[in-house]
């Protein structure tokens, strides 16, 4: 594994499951390959939080993965109330994201120092 310091948050919005699985796919493999990576569930992407959790859909098990990991940093609070979703992340022990209108903000990462990435 290459160490390198470089600081990734991957925002994945798209709540289509290919399209989530790729920023799962993703995440996996550049803290594989060293970097400093983070998931924020946002969007439509926050209905993924209960789906996945439910270990016979297809992709469970690459959710718990990336769970397992601990990539994700948190779930958009707002999203994840309109989506249904709350509760399941909340049961999950997911951190629900707030900081700009009960939404999760970008500028908390790039003061941390991390380049953003949308899904």
């Amino acid at each position: 594994m290459n160490k390198t310091n470089k600081k990734y948050a991957l925002f994945a919005y798209n709540g289509e499951t290919l399209c989530f699985v790729h920023a799962l796919l993703n995440a996996l493999d550049m803290k594989e390959k060293g970097y400093d990576v983070k998931l924020i569930v946002e969007g439509t992407a926050t209905k993924q939080v209960k789906e996945l959790s439910d270990p016979a859909k297809p992709f469970a098990n690459l959710y718990g993965k990336v769970l397992k990991e601990s990539l994700v940093d948190g779930v958009c609070r707002a999203c994840a109330a309109k989506t249904g979703s709350l509760k399941s992340a909340q049961s999950q022990g997911i951190r629900l994201l707030d900081d700009m209108s009960n939404h999760p903000g970008f500028a908390r990462y790039l003061k941390e120092g991390f380049e953003i990435i949308t899904f």
